[in-house]
């Protein structure tokens, strides 16, 4: 396969993946009618687990200490991310949750200006990262609060939004563990044991979730085949690939169509409209994750994003 061929399957493979992440966010928001949030990130995580083991089982083999420390820390961060997306999506729309997850790539080089967090070849912050801050914050404002919140400018922030930002932070963490890790570890192992590891943290943190609730039904059933399948073992394993042949810019590019993509889906499969004040706050989002992603790369590292985000 040449060159130009192998970048075109990449550029279609990873824009799959990224429709996949944007359409799951209505899968799972109407999945949560016949259980609780923490029991379906349980399933989901445990069969993509399953699946990932049985493909790389010869990666598994000869675990050093440095390889399970490492797949516990990510493991933790992830189950978080995820715990809180999933809990947040029960108390607010799916393209609300969409956006605010998407704010992961502004929280990340903000984080990095921490000491001990950065990974050692990411660059100082630019004036373009703290635009795309200041614009993602405003647009925040206008997706979450009502027309005359006056100077009570996160008032209009449910639990739903609070959470869907945790986990926003959450995912920006588990990407800064992951530019410190990925250099120490294979990616099949990490890959393979950072969900291992998740879905062990969601068994743990399940009492959490109050009483167990889980109702058979096909659109649960779905949306777990999706998810678990798709969206994490199957979208894990390409994107690895595909971010092997694409630039950074690209994949950054692409990875920000998915908060698009899950506007569109739970517009088109479940009527949720964003009002024009909401409508701009997301366009705001939108705008300041492009401009905090796409500035001058050529020096920073380049996690693997989640998956989902979703």
């Amino acid at each position: 396969m040449t060159n130009r061929r192998i970048k075109l399957t990449a550029h279609l493979l990873l824009l799959a993946v990224v429709l996949v992440w944007g359409t799951t966010f209505s899968l799972v928001k109407a999945a949560l009618a016949d259980t609780t949030p923490l029991v379906f990130n349980l399933l989901r995580m445990t069969l993509a687990f399953l699946l990932l083991a049985a493909v790389n089982l010869r990666s598994l083999k000869n675990l050093t200490r440095t390889d399970l420390r490492f797949g516990i820390a990510a493991g933790i961060l992830l189950a978080l991310g995820y715990q809180f997306q999933t809990s947040g999506l029960a108390h607010t729309t799916a393209s609300k949750s969409a956006f605010l997850t998407g704010l992961v790539v502004v929280f990340v080089p903000l984080l990095s200006a921490i000491p001990y967090i950065a990974p050692p070849d990411t660059t100082k912050l630019t004036i373009d990262v703290f635009l795309g801050a200041i614009l993602a914050f405003a647009g925040l404002v206008l997706l979450t609060t009502p027309p005359g919140s006056g100077s009570a400018i996160l008032s209009g922030l449910h639990l739903g939004e609070w959470l869907s930002l945790l986990c926003a932070v959450a995912f920006a963490c588990h990407l800064l563990m992951l530019a410190h890790t990925s250099p120490r570890v294979t990616a099949r192992r990490l890959g393979t044991l950072q969900i291992g590891f998740a879905a062990l943290t969601m068994l743990v943190t399940l009492p959490l979730g109050g009483a167990i609730r889980l109702h058979s039904a096909p659109q649960l059933w779905i949306a777990l085949a999706v998810t678990a399948v798709l969206a994490t073992a199957a979208a894990f394993t390409i994107q690895s690939w595909a971010q092997q042949h694409l630039p950074a810019t690209h994949t950054a590019l692409i990875f920000t169509l998915e908060p698009v993509f899950a506007w569109l889906t739970s517009l088109i499969f479940f009527g949720e409209r964003l009002g024009r004040r909401s409508l701009l706050g997301a366009t705001l989002i939108l705008a300041g994750i492009l401009i905090a992603e796409l500035r001058p790369i050529s020096h920073r590292s380049q996690p693997v994003l989640p998956t989902a985000a979703t």
